[in-house]
């Protein structure tokens, strides 16, 4: 599958190196820095020269290599270089150039027990933490328990080390989203989406079979494909897209009855990743009035008023209203929060805070400019908004439960949390 991991720095410099099958040369490493470090134009992450194909990732200051003589699954070797670099900021914090120079020794012995000729194995990073310390000092382990690191290798469960135990055992649950808006001057709205994931920290003994549900009208984009339903959910449904599991997830039964069942991993992980484009919730509602009087003057009237309940409030919301080139000063008055003018960005910046749900503020603002020899149209950019709010979902997605099956029967301390955060905010005027 994989012939070689090359490893390099911004230079093009080698910095690790390892062969796994016949047929490659050490001077191939040349041949990546020529085609792609060296070469500014050079955008892909795939290079095929003849029969050998290179597929890279940069990280930082590094580029991270797989090289192939084999028509193979790119998909899986970028997720294979993804693991590899997740690895090595879990074993070094930070994994750049000068982590790999100080630590190479290790990286080497990383190499070569995730990848076996070339195919690569497990890369979880409980299990090879159990095995492989950080001093890199292995071999003292790996004797007294060598059925153990097999067993969990070839396992079904290889993401979670058997004898964990904790006094008490809980579990975190994070719903975090951030919600994209596209707003016509009109008021209508041209596109508006969530991207969302679902992380879990979970702090449990033995070996917990764990069942998550969700909303009862919940909807996922192959439901209406196998139905031959219209894509866009009912009123009040919530419809996801795109959804990502982590490979804890029992997938099969998540087919048949739409249970998330998995048995988790050790401490903090992403259970799920989606998007959701129907029947949104935007927390935040805009109406911006701009006029240009005459060609040395704009007025500004804009209006925020939040959608969500009274007992919820954002923080850190802040609103950049754009304002022309040849601004040459401003005033501005708000019922609410601070307003300034950044010449740099050319923008006012109101910035509030704490906004109580249900409230609504205004800005009034004018803009002088200065007399310019040459004319030229103001393209006025949309506002755009950044904000984060607690225990609300813009995509309407709720836990309904978590149960924990363990055979000890323990009790478990649950927490949820939800988060919304401004992604690509904007609305038009």
């Amino acid at each position: 599958m994989i012939s070689a991991i090359i490893i390099y720095n911004q230079k093009g410099e080698v910095l690790i190196s390892r062969l796994y099958r016949d047929g490659l040369r050490r001077s191939i490493a040349d041949v990546f820095r020529i085609q792609v470090i060296s070469n500014p134009e050079s955008r892909s992450p795939v290079l095929t020269l003849g029969s050998t194909s290179f597929l890279h990732v940069r990280h930082e200051n590094i580029y991270v290599v797989a090289v192939t003589r084999s028509n193979i699954d790119a998909g899986l070797v970028f997720e294979f270089l993804y693991k590899l670099v997740s690895l090595g900021k879990s074993y070094f914090n930070s994994f750049d150039e000068q982590a790999v120079k100080n630590n190479f020794t290790l990286i080497y012995e990383l190499l070569d027990e995730i990848i076996d000729f070339g195919f690569p194995q497990n890369t979880e990073v409980d299990t090879l933490k159990q095995f492989i310390t950080t001093e890199g000092v292995k071999s003292q382990v790996t004797k007294q328990k060598p059925s153990k690191i097999t067993m969990q290798a070839t396992g079904a469960i290889s993401w979670r080390r058997p004898g964990i135990k904790y006094r008490k055992n809980e579990v975190f649950v994070d719903v975090m989203e951030d919600v994209n808006l596209l707003l016509s001057s009109s008021g209508s709205v041209l596109k508006a989406d969530v991207t969302g994931h679902i992380q879990l920290k979970a702090l449990l003994s033995g070996f917990p079979e764990c069942k998550f549900g969700l909303n009862d009208s919940l909807l996922f984009s192959g439901d209406a494909e196998e139905t031959g339903m219209k894509h866009s959910a009912a009123a009040g449904a919530v419809n996801l897209e795109d959804c990502q599991f982590h490979q804890c997830v029992k997938l099969g039964q998540f087919d048949a009855d739409r249970i998330i069942s998995f048995v988790p991993p050790d401490g903090e992980f992403e259970l799920m990743r989606y998007r959701a484009v129907d029947n949104i919730n935007l927390p935040f509602k805009v109406i911006a009035q701009v006029t240009e009087i005459g060609k040395l003057k704009v007025e500004y009237e804009v209006t925020v008023k939040a959608t969500f309940g009274q007992k919820l409030y954002a923080s850190d919301v802040v609103i950049r209203i754009p304002t022309p080139l040849n601004t040459s000063s401003t005033t501005q008055n708000s019922t609410s929060g601070k307003v300034k003018y950044d010449p740099s960005e050319n923008h006012l910046l109101w910035k509030i805070n704490r906004f109580s749900g249900g409230t609504e503020y205004s800005l009034h603002a004018t803009a002088i400019l200065s007399s310019t020899t040459v004319k030229k149209a103001w393209s006025r950019p949309p506002i755009s908004m950044d904000f984060s709010l607690s225990m609300f979902t813009s995509s309407g997605i709720v836990v309904r439960y978590l149960k924990i099956f363990e055979k000890s029967n323990y009790s478990t301390v649950k927490w949820v949390r939800y988060l919304v955060k401004a992604g690509s905010y904007e609305i038009r005027y």
